[in-house]
């Protein structure tokens, strides 16, 4: 006798639906589990005998067979040990095969048959939306996260004889109830402020115009000058969440099995930090199966990487395609996934191997050599992809011992949200939302100069000699300070500041 149960798998961040079919036929005891089944996906044999053992189930003295339709997409991972064993119950005549069909089913199964949490929940439940199944059955701390998903019931199980019970209908269960988007909490729980930081004012002023435009933002000074805590309290400035935003975030953490905090969706735009040691697989994603990296796990949050110079080249370098398109493709044999990474890149360095180079009370003893090997380190091209880059100059004692608080993260923040909003009527329609994103032809549109300007920039880049991509970087700059100013043209004032942001084209540093 065949049974079929409906489950499904994650590809990149979206699910796809899986049919497990199960089929019992005299001969041999045992199971045999097929349709490119990975290690963990055909060691549920010996999960759902202790499970049914252990729970007082008859487990069938046949030959078992079970295939996962589509049979030439590799399944992993632990989710489908519950719609097996009740696709093996069902195929024994103890299910209601008619009401297990319109449910979506997934979870791990413990040996005492206890059903544990599995990963990309939000990612399998947006597509059982999508398939208008009746409902899911999902462990019960995954149930939150689900149940984000409007218009689909969500069915917690804390065991196998629950799931059994509810779908012959010998016991009832409630839906988990459904989070409403109209409550999505945008409360931010930040534990750091800008009020922390002691002087360094034209620094907070540059990241407050990274946040504006979302633009990436390269730190440069000496040890303990506060690049790490300046970049640590960029997060509190960006603009709040969106529920759109939180649901794709929450997809991608939810995949690597991150998100099991209870609450079902991320609140607050990430902040990740890798180690320089980190390779290239573990920064933009890889492994036999792709999996999500650093790059996506900051997608509308901030991506920070200090010390850059320590990275690897080769490291460094795969940044240029995420940075570019905002989306990483991951291919293999089996084939290609790709996975967003539209985040804010904050890196930070020393201005030399010692680190004292700008310090004016600290002597630098690297030689002319030194200092360019060390900076030769950074490639042309992904210098150029960072729009601000920004000198942090030591503090003296008098502003280390001031008791006068800074302005707060929240103060910051309404600028940067007032300049946003003027950028998403802006770019109503269009796949972007910030200046940073502009392509050429928006640039032509909306970064239109007056004769000063034009005239300044002229300057700049025939001193400077600046690349093409460069001017265009500080055109974008320019056009975030006119929107924090609340201009609707960008004025010679707006270019002169946007230029000051350029620290590595200057003479000093080449």
């Amino acid at each position: 006798m065949i049974a079929r149960v409906q489950s499904g798998a994650v590809s990149g961040i979206e699910g796809y639906p899986v049919e497990v079919e199960v089929h019992l036929a005299p001969g041999i005891p045992g199971m045999t589990i097929v349709g490119l089944a990975d290690t963990a996906v055909k060691e549920s044999s010996n999960r759902i005998e202790a499970a049914f053992k252990n729970t007082n189930l008859d487990f069938p003295i046949k030959r078992i067979t079970v295939n996962l339709a589509p049979a030439d997409i590799r399944k992993e991972g632990s989710a489908f040990d519950l719609p097996i064993a009740l696709g093996i119950l069902a195929a024994g005549g103890v299910l209601d095969r008619e009401r297990l069909g319109r449910f979506m089913i997934f979870g791990e199964l413990s040996l005492d048959g206890r059903i544990k949490p599995i990963k990309g929940t939000l990612c399998l439940a947006t597509r059982a939306r999508q398939e208008k199944f009746d409902g899911i059955l999902l462990p019960r701390e995954n149930a939150p996260e689900g149940a984000w998903v409007e218009g689909l019931p969500i069915y917690a199980l804390d065991n196998l004889p629950q799931a059994v019970a509810f779908l012959n209908g010998e016991a009832e269960l409630a839906p988990f109830p459904p989070q409403s988007h109209d409550s999505f909490s945008r409360a931010l729980l930040h534990e750091t402020d800008f009020t922390d930081v002691k002087g360094q004012q034209h620094v907070k002023r540059a990241l407050e115009v990274a946040a504006a435009g979302g633009h990436n933002v390269l730190l440069i000074g000496p040890p303990g000058s506060g690049k790490s805590m300046l970049a640590k309290r960029l997060p509190t400035i960006l603009p709040r969440l969106s529920l759109d935003e939180a649901i794709e975030t929450t997809k991608i953490f939810s995949v690597l099995g991150l998100q099991r905090d209870g609450h079902g969706l991320l609140s607050n735009r990430t902040f990740r930090s890798p180690h320089h040691t980190i390779s290239d697989a573990g920064l933009i994603g890889g492994g036999r199966i792709p999996m999500p990296g650093e790059v996506s796990l900051a997608h509308n949050g901030v991506l920070f990487l200090d010390e850059l110079p320590e990275f690897k080249r080769n490291v460094l370098e795969v940044l240029r395609q995420p940075l570019e398109d905002g989306k990483v493709a991951i291919s293999r044999a089996t084939g290609s996934i790709t996975y967003p990474t539209r985040f804010m890149l904050v890196a930070a360095m020393n201005p030399c191997p010692c680190g004292y180079r700008s310090d004016e009370k600290r002597e630098c003893l690297c030689t002319v050599l030194e200092v360019k090997k060390y900076l030769s380190k950074i490639s042309g091209p992904l210098l150029d992809r960072i729009d601000l880059h920004i000198e942090v100059p030591t503090l003296n004692y008098k502003e280390l011992s001031t008791k006068q608080a800074g302005e707060s993260s929240e103060t910051i923040r309404s600028r940067v949200e007032n300049a946003r909003n003027l950028q998403e009527q802006r770019y109503r329609g269009q796949p972007f939302f910030c200046n940073a994103n502009m392509s050429p032809k928006q640039l032509q549109a909306w970064c239109e100069l007056d004769a000063p300007s034009k005239k300044l920039m002229e300057t700049a880049i025939d001193r400077l000699g600046l690349s093409a991509r460069a001017h265009d970087r500080i055109l974008k700059v320019a056009r975030t300070i006119a929107d924090l100013a609340g201009e609707a043209s960008i004025l010679s004032n707006h270019i002169a500041e946007a230029i000051q942001y350029r620290s590595l084209d200057r003479d000093k540093w080449n």
